[in-house]
């Protein structure tokens, strides 16, 4: 974790304008200002919970389409999208806390959790901190599946320092985010126009700490060890070209023989691996998964 002086969170200007595609709601929960969207009627509850960087729009697809079936809520984690940018620890129980408590500000008491990448391993964490909470849960290219050494969690740290995210380079941050999909589509267009927009607000040193923080949190509390106490039905989605799991730097392995080996830790789980899917499932393949989230659920 890194300390530094906070911008103050009045200061925001760019991620307050961010566009949403549906209307933006805001709740405080634990003396941060979250922001979240609540779509649809369903005595089905989904609660959505982005990855490392992401926010409420990365969940827009599959929203639109949900909405028909569940309630759907999906909210910014601290730190990021629209909701308050002071640092802090990034670790899973911080997290998790946030989720747990706001849900109870809002009202809710049992939900279908779905997490993707850093998200996926939150909601791990969620569903075995509060199994009372999560009745099902649906996981897509979770972070906690990867295993690290200690020595590999030295590496990673020394390169994600805050600064190492501060570039507002376009092609650099092109580049970036091609790496999340296996065939970049023209409707995942709008990630790369916020992430430039993101670069030049007051809060983007912020941010940027966040996310450091956010992955010591992840690597330095591995979760593989437990996903054998997990109660809930599971079901595990992950494209077959995944680029970011596992670290293709580190690790000699597959997508696949990551996925199967997590799987087979959860005594009640389901894999689905997409065919030509990076790791962006839910935009770069937004049918399939909502059609394997609606099977699963309904």
């Amino acid at each position: 974790m890194v300390n530094l002086t906070l911008v103050p969170c009045d200061m925001t200007k760019i991620f307050s304008k961010l566009d949403y595609p549906f209307t933006t709601k805001f709740t405080q929960t634990d003396n941060y200002r979250i922001a979240y969207v609540d779509q649809g009627q369903s005595d089905k509850i989904i609660l959505f919970l982005h990855g490392l960087g992401s926010y409420i729009p990365a969940w827009k697809f599959n929203i639109q389409e949900l909405k028909k079936y569940f309630r759907c809520i999906a909210i910014d984690l601290p730190g990021f999208g629209k909701s308050d940018k002071k640092i802090h620890s990034g670790t899973m129980e911080f997290y998790s806390s946030i989720v747990f408590n706001f849900l109870k500000s809002i009202g809710v008491d049992k939900i279908n959790l779905v997490g993707h990448s850093m998200g996926g391993q939150i909601a791990i964490n969620c569903a075995l901190n509060f199994p009372e909470l999560v009745d099902k849960l649906i996981l897509i290219a979770p972070a906690g599946f990867e295993k690290f050494t200690e020595e590999e969690i030295q590496i990673i740290k020394s390169i994600t320092t805050p600064e190492s995210f501060l570039t507002n380079d376009m092609n650099q941050i092109r580049a970036n985010y091609k790496t999340s999909f296996y065939n970049f589509p023209a409707e995942a267009e709008f990630l790369i126009e916020d992430r430039m927009k993101i670069s030049e607000d007051d809060e983007f040193f912020n941010y940027c700490a966040t996310i450091s923080n956010s992955i010591s949190g992840m690597i330095e509390q591995p979760i593989f060890d437990k996903l054998k106490n997990i109660k809930q039905k599971t079901l595990v989605i992950f494209g077959r070209n995944d680029s970011l799991i596992p670290n293709k730097y580190l690790h000699r392995t597959t997508t696949e023989e990551i996925a199967k080996t997590g799987c087979a830790e959860i005594p009640d789980s389901t894999l689905s691996l997409l065919d030509e899917c990076g790791h962006f499932a839910q935009i770069e393949k937004a049918n399939q998964v909502n059609q394997v989230i609606k099977n699963f659920l309904l």
